[in-house]
C-alpha cells in the first residue's frame, strides 16, 4: 500500500509539472497572437490549474511520509513551484499588468517543472532539528523572499525582450520600461526586507538546533553572499540611477544567485546543514 501510496502522489506531481511546463507554451502562443483577448485568461487558468493539481501531490505525500515539504530536492521543487506560482499569481491580483510578464514568469518555473520530472522522489525522513516552529517562520519568510525576487525577474525578463522588435511587438501592451524598471525594483526591495528577516529567522533556528547562530557552512555562506549581492544592487539602483536594461541585468543576477543558494548548494554540500526551504 505504501509504494502504491507512494506512486500516487509522485504522479501527481509530475501531473502538476507537466501542466506548468504546458501553461508556458501557451503563454508564449497567446503572446504571439495579442489579437486574441480572452486567451491569457486560458492560460492562468491553465498554470492555476497546475497549481491546485501540485498543491494535491504535496498534499498527499505530506500525509503519507508526515512532514513537509522542505528537505530533498524534490520535495523543494514541488514546493517552490507552488510558492513562486501563488506569490506571482497573488501579486497580479493586484496589479493585473504583471499577468502580461506570464511568458517569461512560467519559463522559469516550467524549467523547475522539468527539473522535478528528473529529481530522486525518495521518501525523506525528518531531523529532531527541524521540529520546531521557528523553522516554519524561517521557511515562509525564505519562500516570499524568492517569490518577491521572482516576480521582479519576470519584469526584467519582459524589458530586457523589448530589446528585440519581436519582443517589443509581444509585450507592446505593458508600461513602458520606466515603469516596469521601478515596479521590479519595489519587489526587489521587498525581497531584501523578507531576505533580511530569514537570516534572523535560520539564525535562531540554528541556536535551537545545534547550539550556534552562524557557523560559516556552504548554505550559510551562499545566503550570506545572496543578501550582499542583493543590498549591492539595490544600493546600485538608488544611488547610480542605472537605466532599465543594466537594472534588468542586475535584477536577473541576484535571482541567478538566489537561485543556486535555493536549489544547488543545500544539495551539494556535506555540511549537516542542508536547508530547508
Amino acid at each position: 500500500m505504501s509504494l502504491a501510496q507512494h506512486a500516487i502522489d509522485t504522479w501527481v506531481l509530475y501531473l502538476g509539472a507537466l501542466l506548468v511546463a504546458g501553461s508556458a507554451l501557451l503563454a508564449w502562443r497567446v503572446t504571439a497572437v495579442t489579437t486574441v483577448r480572452s486567451a491569457p485568461v486560458r492560460v492562468l487558468s491553465l498554470h492555476d490549474l497546475a497549481l491546485a493539481v501540485l498543491a494535491v501531490g504535496i498534499a498527499l505525500r505530506w500525509a503519507r511520509i508526515g512532514h513537509g515539504p522542505f528537505l530533498s530536492l524534490f520535495e523543494v521543487l514541488a514546493s517552490s513551484l507552488v510558492s513562486l506560482g501563488l506569490v506571482w499569481r497573488i501579486a497580479g491580483l493586484r496589479l493585473p499588468l504583471l499577468r502580461e510578464s506570464a511568458p517569461v514568469v512560467l519559463s522559469l518555473l516550467s524549467v523547475m517543472g522539468i527539473w522535478l520530472l528528473v529529481a530522486n522522489p525518495a521518501d525523506t525522513l525528518l531531523p529532531p532539528t527541524y521540529e520546531m516552529p521557528i523553522l516554519w517562520v524561517h521557511v515562509a519568510l525564505g519562500k516570499i523572499f524568492l517569490g518577491c525576487a521572482f516576480v521582479a525577474t519576470g519584469l526584467a525578463g519582459v524589458l530586457l525582450a523589448r530589446r528585440s522588435r519581436r519582443g517589443a511587438r509581444w509585450f507592446r501592451r505593458m508600461p513602458g520600461d520606466a515603469a516596469l524598471d521601478l515596479l521590479a525594483w519595489r519587489f526587489m526591495l521587498a525581497g531584501l526586507v523578507f531576505e533580511s528577516l530569514m537570516l534572523i529567522a535560520g539564525a535562531v533556528w540554528a541556536q535551537d538546533a545545534w547550539g550556534r547562530f552562524w557557523a560559516w557552512d556552504p548554505l550559510e555562506t551562499w545566503a550570506f553572499i545572496t543578501w550582499i549581492a542583493l543590498s549591492a544592487a539595490v544600493h546600485a539602483r538608488i544611488t547610480w540611477q542605472v537605466g532599465p536594461r543594466v537594472g534588468a541585468l542586475m535584477i536577473a543576477g541576484v535571482f541567478a544567485i538566489a537561485f543556486l543558494t535555493f536549489f544547488g548548494v543545500p544539495f551539494l554540500s556535506l555540511a549537516p546543514h542542508k536547508g530547508a526551504v
